[in-house]
């Protein structure tokens, strides 16, 4: 299984955010220079976390990005389930499959997939920026673009 750059991104930018020791919150193109990304595909992103209640945005000179909760709080098999928006790693239906309604590796697909989001569920944002990626964070943060 590979997770779309969506997911990607979207892991990356609340991971990001977990960084509390800073004086102004982060901005999208800090964001998008800091892991090599669109900054117009990281908009879209955002703005998806933001309708999902994870991130809180802020407008206008002096806006940016914050989490909306502690990194604790964030379950990451849900996050990915979201994000990834398909609830199945074959659709049999599309194209028509002739194997339709006789096939066993649907169900056997279903149950890797179960365990897989099951297995992340125990885990938190928290757990993930455990270190040695915390000092990673801090050290992207500290080499982060000043504002113009």
């Amino acid at each position: 299984m590979q997770l779309t750059h969506f997911t990607d991104l979207g892991l990356r930018v609340l991971m990001y955010l977990t960084h509390q020791d800073r004086t102004e919150p982060a901005t999208i193109n800090e964001i998008a220079q800091q892991f090599g990304a669109s900054r117009h595909h990281l908009v879209k992103v955002v703005h998806f976390l933001g309708q999902q209640g994870w991130i809180l945005t802020t407008r206008g000179k002096g806006g940016g990005l914050a989490l909306a909760q502690p990194a604790g709080s964030y379950r990451l098999g849900q996050i990915i389930r979201v994000l990834e928006r398909s609830p199945d790693l074959i659709d049999c239906a599309e194209p028509p499959c002739g194997l339709r309604g006789n096939c066993q590796l649907k169900g056997l697909l279903d149950q890797a997939l179960d365990a897989f989001y099951g297995t992340l569920d125990k885990h938190t944002l928290a757990d993930a920026v455990a270190s040695p990626t915390s000092e990673a964070i801090i050290t992207l943060h500290r080499l982060r673009p000043m504002a113009s």
